[in-house]
């Protein structure tokens, strides 16, 4: 399986893992900038997103590690920093769990280990695995088949209200947004892979530095999901983002490659 990769910068290897309905741009032109400076940075494009090649069926967050080490390959890496966000973080944790040896630190951002088997999912997505309320409002928004609702909406709670309300803001996200097609049907298949995913029972025996951000104003996966996984993660450091949103490195690009290069 073929996946479209960009890579720049000089330094050490940092592999970057985009969660639900994003692509390569979506980290934007400032934050890439930032971290090309410290790092030889790598974004790739998940299955069936942009030009990577097709998603024919269902997949889980293993399999996309597996993707994702297949990316490191065909860079020539043996093992890299790894940050993954969202479902990206998710996919990270499987990374790790799955290929210990291909991770030097371990980010996790705005994501959740998923609900374990000694805990209760309820009758809804949300609730146990720690979902707010943005990812049905995407879905739904997505579903409507009008462009101008997806990009707004997905503008909307994917960002702090206060970032939000910058209209340079959204004509920036707009821009990136519209870089790369992610068609409905691999959201689809990418929120049931989040939903299935389960790494709370094997965390506690990982043995990596590991960093976790969160923005406190996340309404995709809810902070509190962040402060669990810092938990499950011997020796995890916890940086909670005041004020930030979902996609918190947009709004603190800064801030963020300080905690990467730390």
């Amino acid at each position: 399986m073929h996946l479209y990769a960009e890579r720049r910068g000089s330094g050490e290897p940092l592999l970057l893992i985009m969660g639900m309905a994003g692509h390569h741009r979506i980290w934007g032109e400032p934050f890439l900038a930032g971290l090309a400076e410290r790092f030889e940075v790598l974004t790739f494009d998940q299955r069936g997103i942009g030009t990577s090649d097709r998603a024919d069926g269902q997949f889980s967050t293993a399999e996309l590690a597996d993707d994702a080490a297949r990316v490191m390959d065909e860079a020539g890496w043996t093992d890299a920093h790894v940050f993954g966000i969202s479902l990206g973080g998710m996919v990270a944790q499987e990374l790790v769990l799955n290929h210990r040896a291909r991770v030097r630190r371990l980010t996790l951002g705005c994501t959740s280990p998923g609900v374990g088997s000694g805990e209760r999912r309820g009758d809804s997505a949300r609730g146990a695995a720690g979902i707010g309320p943005g990812p049905e409002r995407l879905l739904a928004a997505m579903r409507s088949g009008r462009e101008a609702t997806v990009l707004r909406t997905g503008f909307e709670v994917n960002l702090s209200a206060g970032f939000a309300a910058d209209p340079a803001h959204f004509a920036a996200y707009q821009e990136d947004a519209l870089a790369a097609r992610v068609p409905v049907p691999v959201v689809g298949m990418q929120f049931q892979a989040a939903l299935q995913h389960n790494a709370v029972d094997r965390l506690p025996a990982l043995d990596v530095p590991a960093l976790v951000i969160h923005g406190t104003a996340d309404q995709m996966i809810l902070p509190t999901e962040g402060e669990r996984l810092a938990m499950l993660i011997p020796g995890a450091r916890l940086e909670l983002l005041e004020g930030a949103g979902h996609l918190f490195w947009r709004e603190q690009p800064e801030r963020v490659i300080e905690l990467l290069s730390n």
